[in-house]
């Protein structure tokens, strides 16, 4: 396995991540170094566990088929609802030639399947038992709280707002580090609800995906909390209650009802996210594209465009988490995009994106750095869901607002940089597929092929020479 300056680097990345935090600290002098060294430590770990041990291995690209039954299963009960034809991506293109409205009536559905799925699993005490032994774990490593330790446990596998229910009495008698790790670790990790959703995205471009997707989630969690308390170092006695929660269905019928229904307002809000979102991005590209400027971009003459300097702004932090100079403007286009729009926005643009126009270690590396809640719509969601919970700290939660902006983006990409300092060939074993079963499914029967390659930050065309279609263009 090859290991070189790239390599490196990332390891390098890890002290300037790091760095950045205590520049933001509210108390340079008090740094847990202890705390961090075990967080690195744990991301090593899990990362060569999840990877490094073949029969671990085998399973985490299991996941890839069963993920195949979801979304086979999802078809089924979309084909119902819209139609033989709506429903069906190849049976639209058949009839009209063209891409179908794959994402909402294809692709969304998913996170009504999982978000039911999950509750019952929930409510059967299964997922219960695997994020109490997550939360005991980090309770012991890294000296927290028993109800700090359960959301942050919970974030693997919940949302940024559903996690923080199970510890919703503690809320209001924690300290102001506790609450920023509760919001922090929100930020760095993906629900299990939109997962899937993430690997149709990139199951094309990316072999394994849904390991790395899984690993980003698991490993970020105590780079989340090693920031979290370098930015607000601990200097209160911290809750030691075990964390029991309110927070259960009272049936089987309870939980598959509230987890389909939750799922729906899901749903909604990534719709609204993301047409607003793209509505901003085409004007604000539309505005600099009638700036005089031409611009060498991906070795082609462009217009100025949002890409390019959210591009440069994250280049370096991608430079040093691993990723080649030449690429790394880049990549640091999909960890702005994810920061300053949704990660929705990111992983759709890195789905689009040319097998050739990225290598496939940078391109799992981004999806490393991009997979997580941190952006700005999000601070709106998990203040409004945390008020609701303790209105009475919602002056906390606004004051930590920035500060779990910052720690989010940070932990994801100090998950990157784990990833880039560890020679490739060692998530290339992953990309071996499990011997086929007596029935597979065939991913091009399950699911469409993408929409267009042509990404959807097309920087708008100037009005006097708009053409009937917008352009392709390379992110």
């Amino acid at each position: 396995m090859e290991w070189g300056w790239d390599n490196g680097r990332a390891i390098l990345g890890l002290f300037v991540i790091t760095g950045i935090a205590w520049l933001l600290s509210e108390n340079k002098r008090k740094f847990p170094w202890k705390i961090v060294v075990g967080a690195v430590a744990m991301m090593y770990a899990f990362t060569l566990l999840l990877f490094g041990v073949p029969i671990i291995r085998a399973g985490l690209d299991g996941v890839n088929s069963g993920i195949n039954v979801l979304i086979a299963a999802t078809r089924e009960g979309t084909a119902f609802v819209f139609g033989p034809v709506i429903g069906d991506q190849a049976k639209w293109e058949q009839l009209v030639g063209t891409p179908g409205p794959i994402f909402i009536f294809q692709l969304l559905p998913l996170v009504i399947v999982i978000g039911s799925l999950s509750a019952i699993l929930w409510h059967w005490g299964i997922l219960k038992v695997i994020t109490n032994g997550f939360a005991f774990m980090f309770q012991r490593t890294m000296g927290m709280g028993g109800p700090t330790s359960l959301s942050v446990a919970a974030n693997i596998f919940m949302g940024q707002t559903e996690a923080p229910l199970l510890i919703k009495p503690y809320l209001k008698v924690m300290t102001r580090s506790e609450l920023l790790i509760v919001m922090a670790t929100g930020f760095a990790t993906i629900a299990g609800s939109v997962l899937v959703v993430y690997v149709t995205l990139l199951r094309d471009t990316l072999p394994a995906v849904a390991a790395h997707l899984i690993t980003v989630s698991i490993i970020a969690s105590p780079a989340a909390v090693a920031l979290a308390m370098v930015m607000i170092p601990e200097t209160e006695a911290t809750s030691k209650s075990s964390g029991e929660t309110d927070f259960k269905y009272h049936s089987t019928m309870d939980a598959f009802a509230s987890g389909a229904t939750d799922g729906i307002a899901i749903i909604w809000n990534i719709a609204t996210m993301l047409i607003a979102a793209l509505a901003l991005v085409y004007i604000a590209n539309a505005l600099l594209g009638a700036i005089p400027i031409t611009i060498n971009w991906n070795g082609v003459d462009q217009r100025l465009s949002l890409d390019m300097i959210l591009g440069w702004m994250f280049a370096p932090l991608m430079y040093m988490a691993g990723v080649p100079m030449q690429e790394a403007a880049q990549a640091g286009t999909f960890v702005g995009q994810k920061t300053v729009f949704t990660e929705f926005v990111a992983f759709i643009n890195l789905g689009n994106l040319p097998a050739d126009a990225m290598t496939e270690r940078t391109r799992t590396i981004v999806t490393y750095a991009i997979c997580g809640f941190a952006n700005f719509g999000s601070m709106g969601i998990l203040i409004g869901g945390l008020s609701i919970m303790c209105p009475e700290r919602r002056p906390d939660f606004l004051s930590l607002a920035w500060k779990t902006l910052f720690s989010g983006t940070l932990a994801t990409i100090m998950a990157a940089a784990v990833v880039g300092s560890l020679p490739y060939g060692l998530f290339k074993t992953a990309d071996v597929p499990p011997p086929a079963p007596a029935v597979t499914i065939q991913p091009a029967d399950v699911i469409p092929e993408p929409a267009p390659s042509s990404p959807i930050t097309t920087p708008a065309p100037a009005p006097e020479t708009a053409p009937a279609q917008p352009t392709q263009q390379t992110p």
